[in-house]
């Protein structure tokens, strides 16, 4: 990491001299100014600031959203890693609200794609169309950008849309980029896909192939909020209550510290134990699966799945104000990251036992 260089030794910067954020979040401070003075910080201090924005960003979203706190958590680990998500949850449970509620936070455009079985890829990437020079009367093309030239795409029901348009927004996920009557179009920065599904209505779905679920960082379930959670949602979302909102951080500053993110150093055994655990994932070939992963699964994850335990272990140790992740950050992004790269057998359905189930038992067992 650039000037003050970060050791993976370095304690969490509450313990012992804590360097200066100069509180670069507070209210009131314009974006420009807010930008050009992070970029001036010491590594070190960039991580006390990213600290203390992410403390703001919680605090913020409280005002909207009860509960759903490790989902929240989860979602600005992706944005930073540049990944992307699959949320997975029932209709009501504020998925919408929330990523709303997340751009504006972030001051990012944000675009809300509701996939349906007509939709085509020109409805989501853009089309090309005829105008007519007022002044000359030559027919020229023009293209109209779509919806995904966004910050934050929301794409509502995926798998309810045939796989070809499924394809136009894996693949802009994927370059950050798209490509219409043979012009590229470079997408804006950040660029940040939640896409998500019911998982309990599949009649007239299509389910996304295992490599295309690849491309997603995390795969994230949304539960029902407890019952003291849901007494308070009730009682906000029917009175006349009406949250101000601050925003927190802006594009340039989020390429900044996604930047940041990338320069952590990551200690050799923190590495080795997220590739092993990876590999713990095959049942063939590495001789790392324990007994239960050869009698459920048929296919464990791949590479991107390492990339990933990696990234989200970072990010996580920076938002927590650490300077480098451990064993523990690998640990507690596993779940996210695996649970849709691994897919369970006939064996593992007769015996009632699901992907996520899997995975836990593989967090308990499985050991450096």
């Amino acid at each position: 990491m650039r000037n003050a260089k970060i050791s993976a030794s370095s304690k969490k910067y509450g313990e012992g001299k804590q360097p200066s954020s100069r509180s670069f979040f507070h209210s009131g401070e314009s974006a420009v100014k807010k930008s050009s003075s992070l970029r001036a910080l010491s590594d070190r201090e960039a991580v006390v600031a990213l600290n203390e924005a992410y403390r703001k960003i919680r605090n913020e979203i409280a005002k909207v959203i009860i509960g759903q706190d490790e989902v929240i958590e989860q979602l600005i680990i992706a944005l930073l890693s540049r990944g992307h998500c699959l949320l997975v949850g029932v209709p009501g449970l504020a998925k919408t609200l929330l990523i709303k509620t997340l751009a504006q936070l972030l001051d990012l455009k944000f675009s809300r794609i509701q996939f349906t079985p007509d939709l085509m890829p020109s409805d989501i990437t853009g089309t090309e169309i005829i105008e007519e020079n007022m002044t000359t009367g030559e027919k020229v093309f023009r293209f109209v950008k779509g919806p995904v030239f966004a910050n934050i795409i929301l794409a509502d029901e995926i798998n309810r849309t045939p796989p070809k348009t499924q394809a136009a927004l894996l693949e802009a996920m994927q370059e950050h980029r798209v490509t219409a009557s043979g012009q590229t179009y470079v997408l804006d920065e950040p660029f940040f896909v939640l896409a998500t599904q019911n998982p309990i209505e599949q009649e007239g779905t299509y389910p996304l192939p295992e490599a295309q679920l690849d491309r997603f960082m995390f795969n994230l379930w949304l539960d029902y909020p407890s019952f003291e959670e849901e007494v308070q949602i009730v009682k906000t979302t029917t009175s006349l209550y009406e949250p101000k909102l601050e925003r927190v951080l802006n594009a340039e500053e989020i390429i900044y510290l996604q930047d940041l993110v990338r320069r952590v150093p990551v200690a050799d055994e923190v590495i080795e134990f997220a590739v092993r655990f990876v590999g713990a994932t095959r049942p063939k070939g590495n001789g790392l699966a324990p007994q239960f992963i050869k009698d459920w699964l048929s296919w464990g994850a791949g590479p991107r799945a390492s990339q990933y335990l990696i990234l989200g272990a970072k990010t996580r140790a920076v938002l927590d104000g650490r300077y480098t992740p451990d064993i523990s950050d690998v640990r507690a992004v596993a779940g996210p990251v695996l649970r849709h790269r691994i897919i369970p057998n006939f064996n593992a359905e007769a015996d009632g036992v699901t992907a996520i189930q899997i995975v836990e038992r593989l967090l308990e067992t499985f050991r450096a």
